[in-house]
């Protein structure tokens, strides 16, 4: 009978068992990429598909056939109650789930849209942040060859200028949709008001994860790992209050965001929304989003980025589904434009 295991234990218990005893040569052990027992996720309900024993194992390149050799005449027919060998939407047919190359090549492969070693904000802006974390967010189950740690290391998460330009376009993102959901219900606009207000809430959770330095999942996983953060409890309550609780969440994010040191502090001001043309000035409750993108635009070192329209990162700019990051080369001709705009 299978033994009731979550994937990354799995991972670990084949690797302890199975693969260490019989590798002789410096490698990295992990479990990372696609899969909900990456993000650690993964329940009864996951082992339907593409759920089993397996993991990465990457060596030297003169070391990659030998080692594939030795480990898979050594690989059980079961282990943990589990078939070592299952169906493959890669392959196309029966096969084990063990990856066996070097970094660069599992690179390649897998998340081509994260360069190795990320050359300028272009290519910072591009990355989605579902890869990313594909990347960060696994077990490393052994590490001697130190390449892994060191990319994990040194994507953990963006440089300050582009951190602070992404922020300062999510407040910009942020101040759109309240603005004109004040706009929505002044005109009765019940189905237009409902849309505004869910998206200034996923908006204001997106924000949080920026705050805490958290690469956050596409959809189905969003806001299971917005419950992971800190401020997941109170930022969480006030917006399950809907409406009332929208100042005080937008509130909250001000205050978290002088609380970072990034920029001069501004402090949460709730004031009527002006406009900007004419001295106009509408009378919907909006936070004092402006100040803070100015403030942050005001600290950023890079003039070029400081110029750059507030259109975000890739994952502000679209709406980064699997079939836009992992089967197109969106991602690549993003992060031209953003280096021809730089």
């Amino acid at each position: 009978m299978a033994e009731q295991i979550t994937g990354a234990e799995l991972a670990r218990s084949l690797y302890e068992e199975v693969i260490a005893p019989v590798v002789e040569v410096p490698h990295a052990a992990c479990l990372i990429g696609e899969g909900s027992e990456v993000q650690g996720f993964d329940d009864a309900r996951s082992r339907d598909h593409e759920w089993g024993p397996r993991l990465q194992l990457f060596v030297d390149a003169d070391d990659v056939d030998r080692t594939a050799r030795t480990v898979r005449s050594a690989l059980p027919v079961r282990h943990r109650g589990y078939p070592t060998r299952w169906f493959s939407l890669e392959a196309g047919e029966v096969a084990d789930h063990l990856e066996i190359m070097t970094l660069a090549q599992w690179m390649a492969a897998r998340l081509p849209t994260i360069p190795m070693a990320p050359a300028d904000a272009a290519d910072w802006l591009a990355m989605p942040q579902q890869h990313l974390r594909q990347l960060l967010a696994g077990p490393v189950l052994h590490d001697d060859i130190g390449e892994l740690t060191a990319l994990r290391g040194a994507l953990a998460w963006y440089p300050t200028d582009v951190w602070r330009w992404m922020l300062a376009c999510q407040w910009h993102l942020m101040g759109q949709a309240h603005a004109l959901l004040g706009r929505t219900l002044e005109t009765g606009d019940r189905r237009g008001a409902a849309l505004l207000s869910a998206r200034l809430d996923e908006l204001m959770m997106e924000m949080a994860f920026l705050q805490e330095k958290v690469h956050r999942p596409y959809a189905k996983w969003f806001g299971r790992a917005f419950d992971e953060l800190e401020v997941a409890a109170e930022l969480g309550a006030l917006l399950d209050e809907g409406a009332g609780g929208r100042e005080a969440a937008l509130l909250l994010l001000a205050r978290r965001h002088d609380a970072l040191g990034l920029a001069e502090p501004v402090g949460g001001r709730i004031e009527h929304f002006a406009v900007g043309v004419n001295d106009a000035v509408r009378p919907y409750r909006v936070l004092n989003s402006g100040e803070h993108i100015e403030a942050l635009l005001a600290a950023i070192e890079d003039p070029a980025l400081r110029a750059l329209p507030r259109v975000g990162s890739i994952d502000q700019l679209t709406h980064v589904d699997d079939t836009l990051i992992t089967f197109t080369t969106w991602p690549a001709a993003l992060a031209a434009d953003y280096r021809r705009q730089l």
